[in-house]
């Protein structure tokens, strides 16, 4: 989210939705992810993945959060302000993702606290949602974020 203006902690609204843009997903990448990082069947064998319950090729769920995650860096992440992530409270995969598929996500404040040891950072609560082409919701996750505040 290019802007010449910092986004602090205290920028954030409860409530407000940010776009977080579009990823397409292809049967090369969805191969190639899970032969790195999640080699089941169904992942990286076609013709094991139709004899599958999936009844097809599918993307591995941690590949759908890391191209989540760049379209999350590349279009909402303040460089200058944010602090980084104690972690992620829960994420769902609901539907899966299958070659040719395009996401589209945004993200939801949905709350914010300063932090009660460190005055110049905040933590910043988000619900992300990432639907598909047929707008079916694939996808949801609650992370969590440290963002500095703005200097006194």
């Amino acid at each position: 989210m290019p802007s010449d203006t910092p986004r602090y902690w205290d920028d954030y609204e409860v409530g407000a939705k940010y776009p977080l843009g579009s990823t397409l997903f292809t049967a090369d990448e969805i191969v190639a992810f899970a032969r790195e990082y999640d080699p089941q069947s169904f992942h990286v064998d076609p013709e094991a993945a139709r004899q599958s319950l999936f009844g097809g090729l599918i993307a591995s769920g941690w590949h759908v959060v890391a191209k989540l995650m760049r379209l999350f860096v590349d279009n909402y992440v303040d460089q200058r302000t944010a602090l980084g992530s104690p972690g992620v409270d829960e994420v769902r995969w609901l539907k899966p993702v299958r070659p040719g598929d395009t996401l589209t996500a945004w993200l939801e404040c949905a709350g914010k606290a300063p932090s009660k040891s460190r005055p110049e950072m905040g933590v910043v609560h988000e619900h992300w949602r990432a639907t598909n082409q047929k707008g079916e919701l694939v996808l949801t996750l609650r992370g969590v974020n440290m963002v500095r505040r703005k200097p006194a």
